[in-house]
């Protein structure tokens, strides 16, 4: 028996999300709302936090601002909730949630998914380096420390009648997948299904991201102001089409599903999630109406025998400041501003006999006869950083002319991130405080992967193109990997982009990212490319300094690119 399609829709993309959100998605009648608190920063933000207060750990939004305002209308309305908001400590955000609900005299049962915090197991992992990278487990500071669950104990959670599901570290698109399992009565061997349903996650974990947030061709997006939360239209055999809410602002489109779709993605064949080994390159994308996106042919094969885990750790200090120089010759000025602050802090710090600064790092922002200066340092004491952000005002009346008053002043530890693999069989899943057997199915073979044929362009007859004009495109990061999805406009514009974007090509074209590794993936069903760039943002997300530390900016570098046509 076919079921009817399961309507999700995508509540947050992180902790500090709109809050017009839910309640758009409530009025649009959905079966289903999802929010996705985590990132790797955030875990080491909520670990800090536990550690200062054990009954602490998770983001106060969830009740304060998502969810708590609209438990009578959940109720009411019978709608699923799902969200990773249970951060560190999903049990306490559980029971908060569940007195809550008590006090307002409703009737929902909250469940709560936990089982992947390794904090008391940090001996274990020792002699592990991180697997990209290579650097040694932290020896000390660590603030968090949590293995990636999958879908199934949420699947798990909602067939035993709960309403509200609380997790912990789960991957991001799990909590779109888990409902679908529950819904559907998907088994761990039905790959195909799986991989769709973990691109319906995929697609709607990131909120407006793929209802024209952010998207390449902006000027035709109208509505930011009131920009539609997104609607995933799931379907049995694991297809879903894209949507939002009536009467909002944003645009579903094939640009922006298929940019989205290509977001923080290495590997589009080989994307790894506890469940499944899902495979982007066949799914195809096809304008089914206005505001709707059919998204079809996800592959699917069996997952690995691995879940993926990240640790925090404070690792020294930091102080971050911004500086404004306005007038003639204002870069020469901020630089030389920027060193002589530097060498007053190294003055400062051998007066007291402290070690040096660790790291300093002067970013220009802006040019011309404005510039702001983002300065940092860091060191292994919290005193010299401090210092360094007092002593740095001097500046206004002691250097530069057209010095005017800092602002954005922070102090704050420096945190860092490991990534490791564990084997599955090491971690145990709970619903509740019951252990959950986690399916047991493996067996992802490298060799079971089908490369597409690559392209093959027309000879070139003298003409060339802006890639803006031939593709739409969006990067993203993880760790200190970029990736930059490229969507042709027309299927005849992809063997002259994928014969143009070489490796020696877009090195040429982004040389401040210093030396990294370009790996190109085709995807022939949604005619896309993934250019994935290996260590082109050194210490990732957290410890990077430059301007956009979130590798946001690098498709727009892209956009003025020339294109043989």
């Amino acid at each position: 028996m076919v079921r009817p399609a399961l309507r999700i829709g995508g509540g947050s993309a992180f902790f500090i999300d709109s809050a017009m959100a839910v309640p758009q998605l409530l009025g649009a009648g959905v079966d289903a709302i999802i929010l996705d608190y985590l990132a790797e920063g955030a875990m080491g933000l909520m670990g800090r936090m536990k550690l200062a207060d054990p009954a602490s750990g998770y983001p106060t939004d969830f009740m304060d601002v998502h969810i708590g305002p609209f438990l009578p209308q959940i109720a009411a309305q019978r709608v699923k909730i799902i969200s990773n908001a249970g951060a560190v400590n999903p049990a306490a955000l559980a029971e908060a949630l569940r007195a809550k609900i008590a006090a307002l005299g409703l009737c929902l049962k909250v469940s709560c998914v936990d089982g992947d915090n390794l904090m008391h197991r940090l001996s274990d992992f020792a002699d592990t380096r991180d697997m990209f990278t290579g650097a040694p487990f932290p020896q000390e500071g660590v603030t968090s420390a949590n293995a990636y669950l999958g879908a199934f104990p949420i699947a798990e959670a909602l067939a035993r009648g709960a309403d509200i599901v609380i997790t912990g570290r789960v991957v991001d698109s799990a909590l779109a997948l888990g409902p679908l399992i529950h819904h559907f009565g998907w088994g761990p061997g039905d790959f195909a299904q799986l991989a769709g349903g973990t691109l319906a996650g995929h697609l709607i974990e990131c909120g407006p991201q793929v209802t024209g947030g952010t998207f390449t061709d902006w000027r035709d997006v109208e509505g930011w102001a009131n920009i539609g939360a997104p609607i995933a239209e799931c379907y049995d055999d694991g297809s879903c089409l894209i949507t939002k809410p009536e009467g909002t602002g944003g645009l579903v489109s094939v640009g922006t599903v298929a940019e989205q779709m290509l977001y923080e993605v290495s590997d589009p064949q080989a994307y790894f999630v506890p469940d499944v080994t899902c495979d982007f390159s066949t799914v195809t994308l096809e304008q089914a109406g206005e505001h709707r996106v059919l998204v079809k042919n996800a592959s699917g094969y069996p997952p690995t025998d691995t879940l993926k885990a990240c640790a925090t750790w404070d690792d020294g200090w930091r102080a971050v400041v911004y500086q404004p120089i306005i007038g003639k010759d204002a870069p020469a000025k901020a630089a030389k501003q920027a060193e002589a602050l530097f060498e007053r802090g190294r003055l400062m710090l051998r007066g007291r006999n402290m070690a040096d600064w660790r790291r300093t790092e002067c970013v220009p922002i802006g040019g011309g006869e404005e510039v702001v200066a983002k300065l940092v340092v860091e060191h292994d004491e919290a005193l010299g950083v401090q210092m360094f952000a007092r002593e740095q005002f001097a500046a206004i009346s002691a250097m530069a002319p057209g010095t005017s008053v800092s602002f954005g002043v922070q102090v704050q530890p420096c945190m860092s991130l490991i990534c490791f693999l564990v084997p599955k069989t090491h971690v145990r899943a709970r619903i509740d405080g019951d252990v959950f057997t986690m399916p047991d199915i493996v067996g992802f073979d490298p060799a079971m992967l089908v490369r597409p044929d690559v392209p093959s362009p027309s000879p070139p007859r003298g003409g060339s193109a802006i890639l803006e004009e031939l593709a739409f495109a969006r990067s993203g990061e993880k760790g200190e990997t970029i990736n930059i999805g490229v969507i042709a406009r027309l299927p005849e514009n992809l063997p002259a982009l994928r014969a143009a974007l070489t490796e020696d090509a877009i090195k040429a074209w982004l040389p401040d990212l210093g030396d990294f590794r370009v790996s190109i993936y085709d995807l022939p069903g949604s005619y896309a490319l993934n250019l994935v760039l290996d260590g082109a943002l050194p210490g990732g997300l957290n410890a990077s300094q430059r301007l956009d530390p979130a590798a946001k900016s690098i498709a727009q570098r892209m956009m003025r690119f020339p294109v043989a046509i």
